[in-house]
């Protein structure tokens, strides 16, 4: 049977591919396997048009002005839903014939069996590294704040409990309690909320942000940043 518990440490010792969203988990995990293993760079997946991130809807001026100042070269790709696994394994075969043995996530609850990144990794000759997986929630999200990193709320599910005024806040000790007041999981694990990361331990200097209009979509309201050019 096979053994899901290497998943927290698949980067130990080992040169990796990060999937990155830009957000807090993705960082989080990414601090983690860095300090055990070596990273090779950074996968973003963006909408089909290209000129948002799949996960977290993010300019990629954006994505590359954080990988910038992660130190790390970013590979991103546009699909549709339709060609998004064809076009993911292409990025996972570059990363491999670049010297990664891992794809690390950020996952906190994958489920073991059915892991559609377990899948994937397989199929490409790769292993999976998940550092956060199975994590308590309030411990990761504790962490993440703790280490120093500083995350803005960029995308609130108006029907789980977020507020269009959650928008643009930071996330920090006092507003994790709040949220929790609120019912709502801290890590927004159940797609409450999508946050972006400006700065922290990674960071060589922080992302200089300015926030956009506020656009409104169903159920969800989305915050865009744009990278500020006086800043």
């Amino acid at each position: 049977m096979e053994d899901h518990t290497k998943w927290k440490h698949g980067a130990h010792g080992h040169k990796f591919i990060a999937s990155f969203s830009g957000g807090k988990d993705s960082t989080l995990a990414l601090y983690k396997a860095m300090k055990v293993g070596e990273a090779v760079g950074l996968i973003v997946m963006l909408e089909e048009e290209g000129n948002r991130s799949r996960s977290h809807g993010m300019p990629p001026e954006l994505i590359r002005a954080q990988a910038e100042s992660i130190g790390l070269p970013v590979y991103t790709a546009a699909a549709s839903w339709d060609d998004y696994e064809k076009v993911y394994m292409s990025l996972l075969d570059n990363a491999k014939n670049q010297g990664a043995e891992v794809l690390i996530t950020g996952d906190l609850d994958m489920p073991a069996h059915g892991c559609w990144h377990d899948k994937v990794t397989k199929n490409a000759g790769l292993k999976l590294g998940m550092p956060l997986w199975e994590m308590d929630h309030r411990e990761a999200v504790d962490e993440f704040i703790n280490l120093g990193f500083v995350t803005i709320l960029v995308t609130v599910n108006l029907s789980l409990g977020m507020r269009e005024d959650d928008l643009g806040r930071t996330l920090t000790h006092e507003f994790v309690k709040e949220l929790e007041a609120r019912g709502i999981d801290p890590c927004g694990e159940g797609g409450e909320f999508h946050t972006t990361v400006i700065d922290g331990p990674l960071f060589r200097h922080p992302i200089p942000v300015r926030p956009c209009e506020i656009l409104r979509n169903g159920d969800y309201a989305f915050l865009p940043l744009e990278l500020d050019a006086m800043a």
